[in-house]
């Protein structure tokens, strides 16, 4: 947002500039001819201004954007392996409870045969 700003403060800065210079030419006391040559090597002094600007503002610009794309990817990859180390922790457990399950299966089965050997004899 303060970039936006700033953005917009040399659009009005040269803006300004502009009008204040004709407003000084157009009053300063100078003959015709003076008065648009001076007028026209100001226009082209700030259309050189703003092609500068506008090259500037657009480097920051692609700057920003690697930037922003450089960060996307650090994201992405960090997602990446957490989401690599979560399904491994998930499959730790699900292991881990089919182990536990086999084992309870199999306490019960030697009690289910410990009590029809008991009733059996």
């Amino acid at each position: 947002m303060a970039r936006d700003n700033g953005d917009g403060f040399w659009a009005g800065f040269i803006l300004g500039t502009f009008v204040g210079a004709v407003v000084a030419l157009l009053f300063a006391p100078a003959p015709g001819e003076e008065t648009r040559e001076r007028l026209r090597e100001r226009g082209i002094e700030l259309r050189e201004r703003a092609e500068e600007l506008s090259e500037e503002a657009r480097r920051r610009a692609e700057a920003l954007s690697e930037e922003a794309r450089k960060r996307a990817e650090e994201l992405s990859e960090k997602g990446k392996e957490v989401l690599e180390e979560q399904k491994a922790r998930l499959q730790e457990a699900v292991e881990e409870g089919r182990r536990a399950a086999e084992e309870r299966r199999s306490e019960l089965r030697s009690k289910l045969e410990a009590q029809k050997e008991g009733t059996e004899s």
